[in-house]
């Protein structure tokens, strides 16, 4: 099996992802939501893109693991990449008329390590709409077809980002900064790198695919995302295989950060 991602087969992956973003756009004033039987929220926006980014990844990358929030498929160790694809992260939000979500895929190399992503928010961004960030595995992040340059001092955390049970899981009593919740784990965790002034982020149990595409862009700046009990964050047979979501929380940021996040904003 082939150790590397064709650069054509990606740019036609890249254009379908953004494509799928541009799509759920368009829809979502038109969209009713439903529920899964955990209770999170579904739309029939999910379920058509979930199914056009598996069949350009079956198109594309025959040999290579997918793993999606909405439909089961084949899993084989021998693979060296696998794909993680959440068709729209915040659906919740979405459903509702809300900005802050994305469709994300993220890549994992056969050691399970976060290496790639696409994310296509088309009604977020940075002083304008739309945001598509892009990591090919071993390149240089991309924000919107330009370098993702990392941009402020990121060593405390004055300002973070947070899902929306955290008031309930985390002791705010000796943090005095500015908290943001947009709705959107990936969004959450993007936050530190494409925002000057966020530094940090605290993220609440979620899948494997609310967190793997974003995970890979924090890696490539140089960010560290591990448990709030100092525990390493690793892609087991649990959290990627069997669907679970992860216990405890997370704490994301740089190292200094994240030292920080400790001792400010520890878990209850």
């Amino acid at each position: 099996m082939e150790s590397t991602l064709d650069k054509k087969a990606l740019d036609s992956l890249a254009l379908a992802v953004r494509e799928a973003g541009m799509y759920a756009k368009a829809q979502q004033q038109h969209i009713s939501r439903s529920y899964k039987k955990d209770g999170s929220v579904i739309t029939e926006t999910d379920l058509t893109i979930s199914k056009q980014i598996i069949s350009v990844i079956e198109g594309l990358f025959p040999s290579m693991n997918i793993i999606s929030e909405e439909t089961l498929t084949p899993y084989r160790e021998a693979s060296p990449f696998t794909f993680v694809l959440d068709p729209i992260d915040g659906t919740d939000v979405y459903s509702q008329g809300l900005p802050s979500w994305a469709v994300a895929l993220g890549i994992l190399n056969k050691d399970r390590v976060p290496v790639g992503a696409m994310i296509s928010a088309p009604r977020w961004g940075i002083g304008e709409e739309d945001l598509f960030v892009r990591l090919d595995p071993g390149k240089e992040p991309l924000i919107n077809g330009q370098p993702l340059i990392v941009e402020g001092n990121k060593d405390f955390p004055w300002q973070i980002t947070m899902g929306s049970s955290g008031q309930r899981l985390m002791d705010f009593s000796r943090y005095e900064g500015k908290i943001r919740i947009f709705g959107s784990s990936i969004i959450h965790m993007l936050s530190p790198v494409i925002y000057e002034h966020i530094q940090g982020c605290v993220n609440q149990s979620c899948y494997v695919w609310d967190v793997a595409a974003s995970h890979a862009v924090l890696l490539s700046a140089g960010m560290l995302v591990e448990y709030v009990d100092g525990k390493p964050f690793i892609y087991d047979d649990d959290f990627l295989l069997h669907r679970k979501p992860f216990s405890p929380s997370l704490y994301v940021g740089t190292r200094t950060c994240i030292d920080a996040l400790k001792v400010v904003l520890p878990p209850k």
